[in-house]
Order: structure tokens, then sequence, then C-alpha cells
């Protein structure tokens, strides 16, 4: 599929027009950044796996009446998207304290949090991308107003739900995660939907039984083997199988867990 001029891009991905109006080609890129783009490398096959990764997750959250800005997978590196405006927020649910909720606030990494925690970050590199409280949301309407906001509040919460059975299921912990959203117009009428990715890249994740990391803080914290632990959640969740060329990781047996059905 041809692809368009450029739109955008960021620290790992480029966004291209699409085919047709209100589509847009995202590439994924294997640049890795850390610390507000600080510390920048390439990890050689990140964005391959990122994006099979992703679609994965925002498929079955599509499935489940979560509406996402994918499209379909077009090759290893590029999704078929709705072209959205994002919301200048990132949404950042927490289950398990760690990173910047430890150093803030000083409390014990691996706190397991009695529900969810929701916060909120302007998206802003120059600024560091600050933390913001709802008021700053409603007041510079980054979100036009409290249902809108609440909307996303409670489509966070359940993507967190959805998530952490999914990850659980195949050993993992699911600490924390951001999410963006944007606004589009779908069939004629105006929609906040979920953009951005779902991957390891924004996700933090830990072996159930080892708690190794399975995430981006392998190159956060010079902690090596980030291309296998990306393999391996995907491996996990079915992406990819044993006979792959990346070779593994033994980072714990994935833990046998019964889930409830409601």
């Amino acid at each position: 599929m041809n692809k368009g001029k450029k739109l955008y891009e960021g620290k790992a991905k480029i966004v291209y027009e699409g085919p047709e109006k209100g589509t847009a080609i995202q590439h994924f890129k294997d640049d890795a950044t850390a610390f507000n783009n600080q510390k920048k490398s390439t990890v050689e096959g990140k964005g391959v796996l990122n994006n099979r990764i992703s679609e994965h997750i925002l498929n079955n959250l599509n499935q489940i009446g979560i509406k996402t800005h994918l499209i379909r997978r077009l090759n290893m590196r590029e999704q078929l998207i709705y072209l959205v405006n994002i919301i200048p927020v990132e949404f950042i649910v927490r289950n398990i304290a760690t990173g910047s909720l430890t150093k803030r606030l000083g409390i014990a990494d691996g706190t397991v949090l009695s529900k969810p925690l929701i916060e909120y970050s302007y998206k802003n590199d120059e600024l560091g991308d600050p933390l913001i409280a709802r008021e700053h949301i409603l007041e510079f309407k980054w979100v036009k107003n409290i249902k809108s906001l609440n909307f996303i509040n409670d489509t966070c919460l359940r993507i967190n739900d959805f998530m952490q059975g999914m990850f659980r299921g195949v050993g993992i912990k699911l600490v924390d995660f951001k999410l963006e959203f944007g606004i589009t117009t779908i069939d004629g009428k105006e929609q906040i939907i979920l953009a951005d990715e779902i991957s390891p890249d924004t996700c933090r994740l830990w072996d159930v039984v080892s708690e190794k990391k399975l995430d981006k803080d392998r190159f956060r914290k010079d902690l090596g083997n980030i291309i296998q632990a990306y393999q391996e959640v995907a491996r996990r969740l079915g992406i990819i199988h044993e006979e792959s060329n990346i070779s593994t990781v033994k980072f714990g047996k994935p833990k046998a867990v019964n889930i409830k059905k409601k």
C-alpha cells in the first residue's frame, strides 16, 4: 500500500497519510528512547515486535467494544489506522507502585495498590511531560467536557481489567501502562477512540514467577536482553512461536492461573 506524505514523526513511530480520507499509515521504528528522549539507541527488531503485539491487543479490545484507531496491520512494521487528533494527555494506569511514583512519593517499589490509580501527564517533551490534575484538563479544554473525561477514565479501567486478565493468563503481571486517545469522525460521528500503541514500550510487564522485567525498563535500566524480553511477551501471547530465529531468554515458567468468568 502506497504511503502519502509524512504527517508526524515521534520517538518510536512515523505517521503517513493513508490511502483514503480519514486514514493514516503508522510505521513502527526500532528507535528506543528513555528519560524524555535523553537516552537513545536502536534495538533491531523492536518495531516489528511492537507492531505485532499492539495489533494483537488492539484487535482484542475492538472485539470487546472498545474502539481503537486500528483498522488492520499492513505488514511487519505498519498498520492502517484512523487518523485522529491526539488529545495532549497521557493517561497512566498503575496497578503496582514502581518507577516515578515510588520516587515522587517514597512508596516502596512493588507495592500492590488497593485499586487501579489513574494519573495524567501533559504531552509536552519540552516541559518533560509534567503531571497534571483533572482540573487542568478541563480548564485548558484538552478534553472538551467532564463527560468526555469520565468516558476516557472508564475506558482506561475497562482496558486495565481486560489486559490484567489477558497477561495474568500467560504468567505476566501488568504493573502499569500509558494510553493515548484521539478524536476522529467515523460514519459522520465524532468519536473519542484509543490511539497510539499498547506494547512493552508503553507497559511495565513483570514475569509472575521471577518478577524479571519484560518491557522497556530493560533499556531504561541497562538490563540487556531487550529484544528477547519483547519476544517473550509475543511468544506467551501466541503471536510468535518457539521456532522464531530470535533467541529466547528464560524468564521463568508461566504460572497456571484460574480466571473466573463473570
